[in-house]
């Protein structure tokens, strides 16, 4: 149940896709013109798995591919050919270039003093919302202040994760400064996370060289002591493990995004991660010293709580994007990964009014193809019309005909099949370890 409930969150994919029965005449296509029309999104009540949350999809259209020439049946429930003649097991019948081609071009244009009026936006609410909640200072406003400020604080970490994409603006001192300022502020080492960060965005997807959220192998599953199992697989503490990462990383992987000798580094990146850490180490002297001067209750009112919903707001739009209930997403390795491939398993959200509020982040799968559109033209460079790409690449996936056929709970058998491993990305099934040819619980 807790896994279902943070996989879906009632959030369903943004509700701006389209699709057209052809696609454009400069990009091959073998697709089955079936004449689909606009599709407009269902309501749904709150925490309902909707029919959009049902479909993996890009641009409303893309599904990740499952692994060549396999079919698999589990508890029962074998796979299904379309109907369409779409073949769920073939890689995607386009390239990168193809949906670069297909945005519009001044959806690539960074305007430094438009990404600048965000921050101005969002530290002028910051601030008056520190103001208003010191001002009133009883308890019917300090859950809403925290509730407010942990929010904004995620605001500010995604405009210094832009700088650290270079979305920000072309200046690199310009987003290095900014992203130090905004980072530092809410305690993230800038270069330090940022590098990282990078490493995730080029590896997204392979079971072995993603980041963080990837499965464990058998070995170090079974080398975890029963606390560190604890606070990995079981809610709330994954929702608040952000830190601990920024210290340690994932299981099975050493360093720290503090330490320049870290193997997350390369030799020419010491001087910015030591850069970083010392502006770190600069904010957290700024909150030893306002804790002496109002008293740590108050710092931790002021900034201690928010703080920690900015770590839970994170983790959870972190794990939402990379992780579904009832999407299958595949973790790929060896030939079968490739950056597109992986790029495709991500999932894009729709947060309702917040949207604005932490800046379009929810549209993440064009995000993490091309991390260099500024995020104020996310939304338009996902409207692409007329759309480039085949429909019968679309292939929609309700019960028993889907194309990863996973239709299984925690502590279930998930097989890898090929190089392509096959199991759901939820917080129980997560640690999905590798031993030869299976992934197993």
């Amino acid at each position: 149940m807790a896994s279902w409930f943070l996989s879906e969150c009632g959030l369903r994919p943004l509700p701006i896709i389209r699709f057209y029965s052809k696609p454009r005449p400069s990009i091959p296509s073998n697709t089955n013109n079936n004449g689909l029309k606009v599709r407009t999104l269902p309501g749904s009540s709150p925490f309902k798995v909707s029919t959009w949350c049902r479909r993996r999809s890009f641009v409303g259209s893309l599904n990740v591919s499952a692994p060549l020439e396999v079919v698999e049946t589990i508890n029962g429930v074998e796979e299904e050919e379309d109907n369409g003649g779409f073949d769920p097991a073939a890689p995607p019948p386009f390239n990168l270039a193809d949906i670069r081609a297909a945005i519009p071009k001044h959806c690539w244009v960074k305007d430094p003093w438009r990404s600048m009026s965000y921050v101005l936006r969002d530290v002028v609410v910051v601030f008056g919302l520190a103001a208003v909640a010191a001002y009133f200072n009883n308890w019917l406003v300090w859950p809403l202040y925290w509730v407010a400020q942990g929010t904004m604080f995620w605001a500010l970490f995604v405009l210094g994760h832009d700088c650290g994409h270079g979305s920000f603006s072309n200046n690199t001192a310009l987003n290095s400064v900014a992203g130090h300022l905004l980072h530092s502020s809410i305690l993230v080492p800038y270069h330090g996370w940022r590098i990282s960060h990078r490493t995730h965005h080029q590896n997204h997807g392979h079971v072995d060289n993603d980041e963080s959220w990837h499965p464990l192998s058998e070995k170090i599953y079974k080398s975890l002591d029963n606390a560190t199992r604890l606070l990995r697989f079981t809610l709330p503490f994954p929702m608040l493990a952000y830190p601990i990462y920024l210290w340690s990383r994932s299981p099975g992987k050493s360093g720290s995004h503090f330490d320049p000798g870290s193997d997350l580094f390369g030799p020419n990146e010491r001087t910015d991660i030591i850069t970083s850490t010392a502006c770190w180490a600069a904010m957290v002297g700024l909150l030893v010293y306002l804790s002496s001067a109002m008293g740590p209750i108050q710092l931790l009112k002021l900034y201690g709580i928010p703080y920690w919903i900015f770590v839970m707001w994170l983790d959870l739009v972190t794990y939402l994007h990379h992780h579904g209930h009832d999407e299958k997403l595949p973790w790929y390795r060896g030939k079968e990964w490739s950056y597109l491939r992986g790029g495709l398993t991500t999932l894009d959200r729709d947060y309702g009014w917040l949207n604005n509020i932490h800046h379009d982040i929810g549209t993440h799968v064009i995000h993490h193809l091309f991390p260099q559109i500024p995020h104020y033209h996310l939304i338009e460079a996902v409207s692409i019309s007329p759309s480039p790409f085949p429909t019968s690449i679309m292939f929609p996936h309700t019960g028993k005909k889907c194309y990863m056929n996973l239709n299984c709970r925690p502590k279930q058998l998930s097989r890898c099949l090929g190089n392509t491993i096959g199991s759901h990305r939820n917080l129980g099934l997560s640690r999905f370890i590798c031993s030869g040819s299976s992934y197993e619980a």
